[in-house]
């Protein structure tokens, strides 16, 4: 299982689980207020510039689509490039990798304003309470009972453990 505990500044603790990265993945999708390539996104500079009907060769594609043309430029047509807004920033592409799942998370923290985990097993969310201050029983007693709750509906915790 992978579970999610959002603690707003303001408002209501969440918690939502996930039965495994690929449903994870679907859920952030679903969750809406980004386009899906803003979350994850691989491309070439040549993808991009077919999005404007040009090529690396079109007459003035220089200076029609600066930008993407500097992509293609500086990194070849073809070369896969990555995007995730919550990680680099608004519309920006990088050849370096970038994995799905950290894409999914960094969407999900960045509609947060305050805390957000994303516990990726039963043993990492178990650990998270045992010794995370994020879910200490005293100061974030309602993170902790989100949590707490999520595991039990999954039975990944008793329902007479620890609260």
């Amino acid at each position: 299982m992978i579970y999610v505990v959002e603690e707003p500044k303001q408002g209501d603790v969440k918690a939502w689980f996930a039965f495994d990265l690929p449903d994870f993945i679907r859920k952030v999708y679903a969750l809406g207020g980004r386009e899906p390539w803003e979350i994850y996104d691989v491309t070439s500079a040549r993808e991009l510039l077919d999005l404007f009907d040009k090529t690396p060769e079109t007459p003035g594609v220089k200076d029609d689509c600066p930008a993407v043309y500097a992509l293609g430029e500086a990194h070849g047509w073809d070369t896969p490039l990555y995007r995730a807004d919550a990680l680099l920033g608004e519309g920006v592409y990088q050849p370096e990798p970038i994995e799905e799942k950290d894409a999914c998370a960094a969407a999900v923290a960045i509609r947060v304003d305050g805390l957000c985990h994303v516990l990726w097993s039963d043993k990492e969310a178990i650990a998270a309470m045992e010794n995370d201050p994020d879910f200490d029983k005293y100061t974030h007693f309602y993170a902790r009972f989100a949590l707490r709750e999520q595991m039990v509906s999954v039975e990944a915790l008793d329902e007479n453990g620890p609260i």
